[in-house]
């Protein structure tokens, strides 16, 4: 009996523990609320049979226990209850199933009068890029791709010109407006997800994924990387913020088109670059310690190595940190960093921004 009234205990305090409890869906931000129903009628039928098999199981227990002088009888096959519970299990797998496929057919059909936006997956860190005053972006090479064209586009794609490129991990969208974002890896595979938005979607290295909403609540929201990616994975996160369409539009207004910015000198460009190359991933800015060291008061201090060695942090050990890492790996930090190819104007900028996070 001791068992029958465990399990009992079990199932009961299963049952009242998801009708109380605090942890559930993140408050809806999205046109999606169809894919909360889906999975709101998947756990009653799923909770329905777990209730309904586990007192079945209590009372077999209970009903069929050893009792001196019964034995048991062998019952071969029994039709009855086969093709009822061949009836009951394909009503509720239907249940489950047609919310499911209804959702997902709206999930993969795409608005025709939605907003773009291609959304660039890369260790560790999102980008964006919205089309031009012509609605056409401008062709994109994998072998193009640089610190200065990190989106890879075609100079020579008259349509890519205009492309108005957003070089950080926050980017603005309007109220409810179809918004599709065309989604692509530049390295591995990522998973792009809005929990608010109960949108997500994988970003696989060549080809292009796609994923619609539309935001309804004003706010800003956590983008996630839901795909291990390697060691920087916990911090790929981004934000997306809701705005009214002129809020929107004066965000996007602020920033460079892809002509502007391959015309653009590297002076100044320091934060812009590590931000475009997901250094920011590994390195704060703050004073945090992350996967690497913290630039912040970084410049003239000391910086003690594996090997033993030490020396006090300059211009030339941050550029040979940049295109050879494995040189000189700093205690108590993993040599994780890949190898980046910058010009010397790229390099002499990120000097001079960890310099100024310095001095501040």
């Amino acid at each position: 009996m001791a068992f029958v009234i465990i399990t009992t205990i079990i199932v009961i305090g299963t049952v009242l523990f998801n009708l109380v409890t605090p942890w559930w869906f993140t408050p809806l931000a999205s046109n999606w609320g169809s894919l909360d129903q889906t999975i709101i009628i998947t756990l009653w039928v799923t909770g329905v049979a777990f209730v309904l098999i586990s007192a079945f199981i209590l009372y077999c227990v209970v009903k069929y226990r050893h009792r001196e002088g019964h034995k048991s009888k062998y019952e071969p096959d029994n039709p009855k209850l086969e093709f009822w519970l061949t009836v009951v299990t394909t009503v509720g797998v239907v249940i489950m199933l047609a919310p499911g496929l209804i959702a997902w057919k709206d999930y993969i059909e795409l608005p025709e009068d939605a907003l773009e936006v291609e959304g660039v997956g890369q260790q560790w860190t999102w980008s964006y890029r919205f089309p031009g005053e012509d609605g056409i972006y401008g062709n994109t090479n994998g072998r193009l791709i640089s610190s200065k064209n990190t989106f890879g586009i075609d100079p020579s794609d008259a349509y890519g010109q205009d492309d108005v490129l957003v070089l950080d991990n926050k980017v603005h969208l309007p109220i409810n407006k179809p918004v599709v974002f065309q989604l692509r890896s530049k390295d591995v595979l990522h998973d792009f997800y809005i929990p608010q938005f109960r949108a997500k979607m994988d970003l696989v290295p060549g080809q292009q994924s796609n994923l619609w909403f539309i935001p309804t609540e004003l706010g800003t929201y956590e983008v996630a990387c839901a795909e291990f990616c390697g060691t920087g994975h916990w911090a790929m996160r981004g934000e997306i913020t809701v705005d009214e369409m002129a809020d929107f539009e004066a965000w996007l207004s602020q920033h460079p088109t892809f002509v502007e910015t391959m015309n653009k000198s590297s002076e100044g460009r320091g934060k812009q670059i590590v931000q475009s190359l997901g250094c920011v991933a590994c390195h704060s800015d703050t004073g945090a310690s992350g996967i690497g060291p913290t630039w912040q008061n970084s410049f003239g201090s000391q910086r003690n190595f594996v090997s033993g060695e030490s020396i006090n942090i300059d211009g030339a050990y941050i550029k040979e940190s940049i295109v050879n890492p494995n040189t000189k790996i700093a205690a108590g930090f993993a040599s994780v960093m890949p190898t980046y190819n910058l010009s010397e104007d790229e390099l002499n900028a990120i000097v001079e921004y960890i310099k100024i996070l310095s001095s501040d």
